[in-house]
């Protein structure tokens, strides 16, 4: 966001070395002393925050996928946050409780359909679907979509953004479509940019 020129040549790294680029990265992060590590994570929360409120109306800034908006790029932060976390409350054996802020990933999930579809040489559905999520505490449905679209996808918000953030095979939820290209969307969804991600096996597999 403040350097476009320095995150291109961060994106061509990338490009060249999609199969190590992260986990070289999270491997150079690991090296550090805990408290450096979370020094420069809070120092760059601090940053972003900035940056995010003082961008102009109407910006768009440069991202793995297509450019985003200031409110899709706060969006995406916040997913990704949330999603590598979980990765951190699974690896610790222990249940995070899920708060309505899961609204902000639901959304950016059901945005980047048509990007799932295209990172993988799909054509999109020309149609819109309908979502249905049950939010955390059960009292209220978010909707997305038409309420007259004939293919559906409903469950709990929680099940669906673990599956958009590919933390989950879709065996494993209680997320539920109907139709063909809504069934299929559920397969390869994906909430992040970059290239479609392998997914998860079911559990037990």
């Amino acid at each position: 966001m403040t350097d476009p020129d320095a995150f291109a040549a961060e994106v061509e790294k990338a490009a060249a070395a999609p199969d190590t680029f992260v986990d070289e990265g999270a491997e150079a992060g690991a090296r550090l002393p805990a408290d450096e590590l979370l020094r420069r994570w809070r120092d760059g929360r601090a940053r972003l925050q900035h940056a995010l409120r003082t961008a102009p109306p109407g910006a768009r800034f440069p991202w793995y996928g297509p450019p985003m908006s200031t409110a899709s790029m706060a969006t995406g932060r916040l997913m990704e946050t949330w999603a590598h976390g979980q990765d951190v409350w699974d690896a610790l054996g222990r249940t995070r409780q899920p708060t309505d802020r899961l609204r902000h990933v639901a959304r950016i999930g059901i945005r980047a359909r048509d990007f799932a579809f295209a990172v993988r040489g799909l054509a999109a559905p020309a149609e819109e679907f309908r979502v249905e999520l049950t939010s955390p505490d059960g009292r209220r449905t978010w909707a997305y979509g038409p309420d007259t679209a004939p293919q559906r996808v409903t469950g709990p918000a929680l099940d669906f953004c673990l599956l958009v953030t590919q933390r989950v095979h879709r065996s494993d939820t209680a997320v539920r479509a109907e139709g063909a290209d809504a069934d299929r969307w559920l397969d390869i969804a994906q909430a992040f940019a970059g290239p479609a991600g392998p997914g998860r096996a079911p559990k037990g597999a």
